[in-house]
């Protein structure tokens, strides 16, 4: 639009020299002058070369959900004197502004800066600040330039993670290193184990005095389990069909929450972690130890969005270099009726499985109960309502029932509870062989 401006007026200003010359009226001339001076002002003030260069600072690369992050940005005039700049900072779309403004106009000088600041928060995921959109002008706003420049920055927020005191899994298969899980092998331990005859060098204290009494003629000591550490699998359900939104909320958010502070347990306890995550596409996160796998998986749930794919009907056979055999399998979904048969033949090969299942048909009753109480939602009769979940929690209980009896361990987590309590009642102790765990109302 500014070059359309400066033609008009140009030509204009062309136009009524020539036809003050042509008539010899000094006063088309004098109409002309004032345009022509305009016209000089900008060519003499206007922008010909932009010499400019942006840095842009995060207070913190990776925090929280909801924690404010300080941006600034400091643009340097590495050329002549400008005398109207626009710096304008685009904001990622899901971050939302938090304070002050991510945009400034003002007159630069040469070798100076402009600087701008503010503040941004937003949801879990990992945000890209895109390039700096800078606009140079005169103030009689008929020249102008635009360019953009790059500063990559990068947030990266976080899910939150519940401290767990202690989740306690018995995969059939440990590690030779000692760990906190049970390894169904007599040794050095703290859990009893059985008894066996009295050798030469057991201590006096794992005496069984009482076994002993049965037996004169030999002596009896305790033996206890060996603790080890294990292989443990975390899968992450990221299918849009087993994952409900209502009103801007999203069961996988939680179940998020839950792979995270998961993650942060078995990796405290010395535990080789690894994450899948499945949705439209799988995302692996290789198996590893301590403070720099915690990292990559956080990293990773970060990043993890819902999509839909034909993938899962395949996780039956997994990688053993990434879920080796007769390990700790733990799945992290809302579930449908469609995962039964997997989940079965992973047993059936040897995997323990632990589900923790967030219950869609309670989160989704709630969300329409509150709708209800809107009044956004009219026309839905509740009896129906209460018809529709009456069904769906049947089947649900039907499914948990049937997961239960192919000795798959179960969690059936209610969100409204925070995962914390749900996992300190259900994985605190020892589960039974084949037994599963239900959190229900």
């Amino acid at each position: 639009m500014w070059t359309r401006r400066l033609l008009l007026l140009a030509g204009l200003a062309y136009a009524l020299l020539l036809l003050g010359l042509a008539t010899l009226d000094g006063r088309l001339l004098a109409l002309a002058l004032p345009l022509v001076i305009y016209l000089g002002a900008t060519f003499v003030y206007g922008p010909h070369e932009l010499r400019l260069s942006v840095t842009r600072t995060l207070s913190a690369e990776r925090v929280s959900p909801g924690t404010p992050v300080a941006v600034e940005i400091s643009v340097i005039n590495a050329g002549p004197r400008l005398e109207e700049v626009l710096v304008e900072a685009p904001i990622p779309r899901k971050l939302e502004l938090a304070d002050g403004e991510p945009s400034m106009i003002a007159t630069l000088p040469p070798g100076e800066a402009l600087a701008l600041a503010y503040t941004v928060r937003g949801p879990r995921g990992k945000h890209d600040f895109p390039p700096i959109r800078v606009t140079v002008s005169d103030h009689l706003g008929l020249f102008r330039r635009r360019t953009r420049l790059p500063a990559r920055s990068q947030l990266i927020i976080l899910p939150e993670v519940s401290r767990l005191k202690r989740v306690t899994i018995r995969p059939l298969r440990t590690r030779a290193y000692a760990g906190p899980v049970p390894a169904r092998q007599s040794g050095s331990g703290v859990e009893f184990f059985g008894v066996r005859e009295y050798q030469p060098g057991d201590p006096r204290r794992w005496i069984n005095w009482r076994v002993s009494a049965r037996h004169p003629r030999a002596i009896f000591t305790n033996e206890f389990e060996q603790e080890r550490i294990a292989d443990v699998g975390l899968i992450l359900d990221a299918r849009l069909r087993t994952n409900v939104r209502l009103e801007g909320q999203a069961l996988f958010e939680h179940a998020v929450q839950a792979t995270a502070s998961l993650a942060d347990a078995f990796l405290s306890d010395g535990n080789r972690v690894g994450l899948l995550v499945y949705g439209q596409f799988l995302d692996w996160t290789l198996p590893g130890y301590g403070k720099v796998q915690r990292e990559r998986i956080l990293r990773a749930l970060a990043q993890a969005e819902t999509g839909e794919g034909m993938i899962f009907e395949s996780l039956d056979r997994l990688p053993t270099r990434l879920f080796p055999a007769r390990s700790q399998v733990v799945l992290v979904s809302p579930l449908c009726n469609d995962d039964l048969p997997m989940l079965v033949r992973l047993r059936a090969r040897g995997y323990q499985i632990l589900v923790i299942s967030p219950d869609p048909v309670a989160f989704e009753v709630q969300g329409f109960g509150v709708l209800e109480g809107k009044g956004s939602r009219p026309n839905a009769p509740q009896a129906a309502l209460d018809l529709a979940a009456r069904i769906a929690r049947l089947e649900r209980v039907l499914l948990m029932r049937r997961l239960r009896q192919a000795g798959v361990q179960v969690v059936d987590w209610q969100v409204d509870k925070p995962f914390g309590q749900v996992a300190h009642v259900a994985l605190s102790r020892a589960p039974r062989w084949f037994q599963a765990v239900g959190m229900t109302r």
